[in-house]
């Protein structure tokens, strides 16, 4: 079969017999006569060799070839209704305001950097930030009211889009003059000290790989991996969190001022010690490795603006590496 040949029109009307069992009312949907959907019907059945929909008492029962094809006609449909609706974007004539749920992390790391970039090639470019641990994200992305969100994650749905862009490890931070500066740090000499844990979700209920699920969609949650992991009857080893705290900011000072020790991001912990007498030492274990991604719902691939930020994102990082 010749796909030029093909009327497209006439898997319109199959979708739409699909949808309402009967000629009568796909006539109605597509607002043409019963005969003119009959008269399609039979050229689609011609084409397709299969007689596709059954008359029966109460309306048409779509025949098994019919029901194999439905599903990609659909689609097909709907990725022909997005390329046709869909414009250029040209970010430096753009007012448009993007909505993203960002991880404290990527607000502390990425955004200036993103902003920077917008702001030279799309000036008149917005941007809505919301707290990533805080929101129904399957929910927020599938309703449209969010358009991306930025973080790292584990399981997501086949129908989000993932695009990783960084990777991530984690380090001790202790004040300048800590004692575990003075020599190598070793676990028995870490629990020696109290905890600052970071808990992005502001909430105690986790898992013990630093995840939380939510419909779905497995998130995670920067926590205090040496103390749920190395905290049992075999090593003897008992930690205490003195501080427990929802944002990565307010670690440096706290651990500036005290004797208390705390994991960050290395990045963070980095950037951090630049500005506050704290230091960056190496853990006794093999450190937390993450990847950082930009997640986005299917349907956003044929949205030029949203594939435009994906690469800012995506640029905004390979200039910060």
């Amino acid at each position: 079969m010749a796909i030029r040949r093909i009327d497209l029109n006439l898997f319109r009307v199959f979708e739409a017999i699909m949808r309402h069992r009967s000629v009568a009312g796909a006539a109605r949907e597509l607002a043409i006569t019963p005969s003119a959907v009959s008269h399609a019907l039979a050229r689609l059945r011609q084409l397709l060799d299969d007689p596709l929909f059954i008359a029966v008492d109460n309306g048409m029962t779509p025949t098994s070839r019919a029901q194999e094809l439905a599903p990609t006609i659909k689609e097909g449909l709907l990725r022909f209704s997005e390329a046709v609706r869909s414009k250029t974007f040209d970010p430096s004539r753009s007012t448009r305001t993007f909505r993203i749920a960002m991880s404290d992390y990527a607000t502390m790391m990425f955004l200036p950097c993103i902003m920077e970039r917008i702001r030279t090639i799309g000036p008149n470019i917005n941007l809505r930030i919301f707290p990533l641990s805080r929101l129904d994200l399957v929910g927020h992305l599938d309703s449209g009211r969010l358009e991306m969100a930025v973080g790292w994650f584990a399981n997501l749905p086949k129908r989000m889009r993932r695009m990783p862009f960084a990777v991530e490890f984690e380090a001790l931070v202790v004040r300048q003059g800590h004692p575990l500066t003075s020599e190598p740090v070793t676990m028995q000499r870490l629990f020696a000290f109290p905890h600052i844990v970071v808990e992005l979700s502001g909430s105690e209920e986790r898992t013990s790989d630093g995840f939380i699920d939510e419909q779905g969609v497995e998130r995670r949650v920067w926590i205090e991996r040496l103390l749920l992991d190395k905290e049992d009857e075999n090593s003897g080893l008992v930690g205490r969190v003195a501080v427990s705290v929802p944002h990565y900011s307010a670690v440096p000072t706290l651990v500036s001022r005290s004797d208390m020790v705390a994991t960050l991001p290395r990045s963070i912990a980095l950037r951090e010690a630049a500005r506050e007498p704290i230091a960056v030492l190496d853990l006794p274990y093999d450190p937390l490795r993450v990847t950082i991604e930009s997640v986005w719902h299917q349907r956003a691939d044929q949205d030029a603006g949203l594939q435009w930020l994906a690469s800012e994102v995506l640029q905004a990082a390979e200039a910060l590496a």
